[in-house]
């Protein structure tokens, strides 16, 4: 059937709604997905085509055929994701369209899984597969090509970097796996069997898919930093129950919502790295950022043969600093809270202002307070007057070779691959920080360390953890190599507070946020804090009722969690 009339999103944002324009007559037709030019007032402008409509006289004609960008599964997908995150469906159809026009396609090859790949198979049910930081998860993307090979489609493979997208690419392609990354729109749009990518390859526009695997569910770069804030985790799993086909998603440090929904548990013992805890408040207070006990892990690190020997991690919290006490070295927290206390004017305080109070120190009531915050240039400079070595600072644009210490953010994680000892020179900035997921980040954090210097089993490398709050429940965990109770406390955290998967919550700010809040009617609820408001009700659909109903003024902000 030839469409003469459809409907068309535009990138215009603010017209979050099709517009109807006819199809000129010397068009043989036009498909779902494509993209085209479309007279808007005066101007030209880019949309997608997302179904047809009846022709009217007064329809204006589109102007320019440009390429199929997307398939029709995928426009539909974007629409639930306008839906699910309250934003414009532009937003989501721009995510998923390439960043290039495709005017032809090649041939795709044929699917098959090769006898080295097949001997790395996993036997993992669909679903949540909870692995360790160690463990090689090729076994789930072998079984997932298999899984293609049989169903005659292609298994769309997602991870957190781009650095891990290539190596998986390049050790699938070893193997005789015909494999296309996801910005190689070509392939994608001609049905390569197999397409890796980062965050945005789960809206890869494959002719037909067979699965779908997610590595890392839990990491933040599965995330979008930019508003709508969708997470690539939530999108696999809606497409894959769209299309009825399986999706696997690995964890390594579960979240209450990825945790409520394991399947199966492919940790092997050892698979996280040996850790060592230096309690600094018992240390030497002139040890310098180093203490005695690191300084001696690292010369011996050193004296072995790994080109990174030494990798030093800080966590910046913020704009924030951490204070400590000058005497005994304890952390100044907020008596209502626990969350890290900094300076408020003449006073100390919360990031909530929970408690405001005079600078002492509540456990010996010293008023000798220490400001604890350094960069990572001043990190590198101290770090190299004491280990009496050469360091690089390393960030996302470092380019190799490095020295054999190396200090940065957590740049490092996609910079350097192996190291005979990670630091973690301030976990404390992990544990305070203003965030519900901290403890959880903490976690992550070690456990992105362990890939690095190795798990025990290996008996290759350390984890040195230096902190302020030794008798932390997640410091014990670590120490103890069992991480049960940590997470069972932030699940029941999550309960009680009604977080996600226990409830659903939006950010809301920018003009309008309180006529939106206006609109909150129970069982919903909102409060302010900081500038913005958040929104929270018992479950999505009502989260999604509420800020659907509410007015969406022009510079609104809805980031919903």
């Amino acid at each position: 059937m030839v469409i003469r009339a459809v409907q068309v999103i535009t990138e215009v944002g603010a017209l979050d709604r099709p517009l109807d324009y006819l199809v000129p007559e010397e068009w043989p037709d036009v498909t779902v997905g494509e993209r085209v030019r479309a007279p808007l007032q005066s101007r030209s402008v880019r949309g997608w085509v997302v179904g047809p409509t009846s022709p009217q006289p007064s329809l204006r004609p589109l102007r320019t055929r440009l390429d199929v960008a997307l398939s029709p599964e995928v426009v539909a997908l974007a629409q639930w994701a306008a839906q699910r995150w309250v934003a414009p469906v532009a937003r989501f159809l721009q995510a998923a369209s390439p960043g290039r026009l495709v005017r032809s396609l090649p041939e795709a090859p044929a699917a098959f899984v090769p006898p080295s790949l097949g001997d790395v198979a996993w036997n993992a049910p669909p679903g949540i597969v909870q692995v360790g930081p160690t463990d090689d998860v090729l076994g789930i993307v072998a079984q997932a090509i298999g899984h293609g090979a049989t169903a005659g489609g292609s298994v769309v493979v997602v991870v957190p970097g781009e650095g891990w997208a290539g190596r998986l690419r390049t050790r699938l392609e070893r193997r005789g796996v015909a494999v296309a990354a996801d910005d190689d729109v070509e392939r994608v749009r001609a049905g390569w069997p197999v397409v890796v990518g980062t965050r945005s390859a789960v809206w890869a526009s494959v002719p037909r898919l067979a699965a779908v695997v997610v590595i890392d569910g839990e990491d933040e770069a599965l995330r979008s930093s930019a508003w709508p804030r969708w997470d690539a985790v939530t999108v696999a799993r809606e497409r894959a129950r769209r299309a009825g086909v399986p999706a696997w998603i690995t964890t390594v440090v579960p979240s209450p919502v990825l945790r409520a929904g394991v399947t199966s548990t492919r940790a092997t013992p050892g698979s996280w790295p040996a850790v060592r805890i230096v309690d600094r408040r018992s240390g030497d207070p002139h040890d310098g950022w180093l203490a005695a006990e690191t300084v001696s892990a690292a010369h011996r690190a050193l004296a072995g043969d790994e080109d990174v020997a030494v990798a030093v991690l800080l966590q910046r919290l913020g704009a924030g600093r951490l204070l400590a006490c000058g005497r005994c070295g304890e952390l100044y927290r907020c008596g209502v809270c626990g969350g890290a206390e900094r300076d408020s004017g003449d006073l100390v305080a919360c990031a909530d202002g929970h408690e405001p109070r005079p600078p002492y120190c509540r456990a010996c009531g010293s008023t000798q307070v220490r400001r604890r915050r350094v960069g990572v240039q001043g990190l590198a400079s101290a770090v190299a007057a004491q280990l009496s070595q050469p360091v690089s600072v390393v960030t996302a644009g470092t380019s190799e070779p490095f020295e054999r210490v190396v200090v940065g953010t957590e740049a490092l994680w996609g910079r350097v691959r192996r190291a005979g000892l990670v630091v973690v020179a301030d976990f404390d900035q992990y544990l305070l920080a203003p965030r519900a997921a901290a403890r959880h980040e903490a976690l992550r954090a070690v456990a992105r360390a362990g890939r690095v210097v190795g798990g025990r089993t290996e008996g290759r490398g350390l984890v040195v953890i230096q902190t302020r709050r030794g008798e932390d429940a997640v410091v014990e965990a670590l120490r103890r190599g069992d991480l049960t109770t940590v997470l069972d406390e932030e699940d029941a955290t999550a309960r009680e507070l009604g977080l996600a998967p226990y409830g659903a919550t939006a950010t809301v700010s920018g003009p309008g946020a309180e006529d939106v809040v206006d609109a909150v009617t129970a069982p919903a609820r909102a409060w302010s804090g900081e500038g913005r408001w958040t929104v929270w009700a018992p479950d999505e659909v009502s989260l999604r009722a509420v800020l659907a109903s509410a007015p969406h003024p022009a510079g609104l902000r809805l980031d919903v969690d």
